[in-house]
């Protein structure tokens, strides 16, 4: 993490928005203390895309909404 202050920030703003841009994380500081972060837009979508391809790695994923012709027979658990 990039670590600038409000006065740097302030004269090279196009080059720390494209540093997060680029994926990096600036934090803003004042006075020596950490005022905020900068931090790259994550694509909920994409990154659930991600997830779900690295999930069919290790599993199948089939229909589970349609009806099967097997009729299932409960046991119940209860006495």
């Amino acid at each position: 993490m990039i670590k600038v202050n409000v006065t740097q920030l302030r004269n090279n703003l196009t080059v720390y928005l494209g540093k997060v841009k680029a994926g990096e994380e600036v934090a803003l500081t004042s006075r020596g203390k950490v005022i905020a972060r900068l931090v790259p837009e994550v694509d909920e979508a994409r990154e659930a895309r991600m997830r779900l391809e690295a999930a069919r790695k290790d599993s199948w994923v089939g229909d589970v909404v349609s009806p099967i012709e097997e009729a299932w027979e409960v046991e119940s658990g209860a006495p």
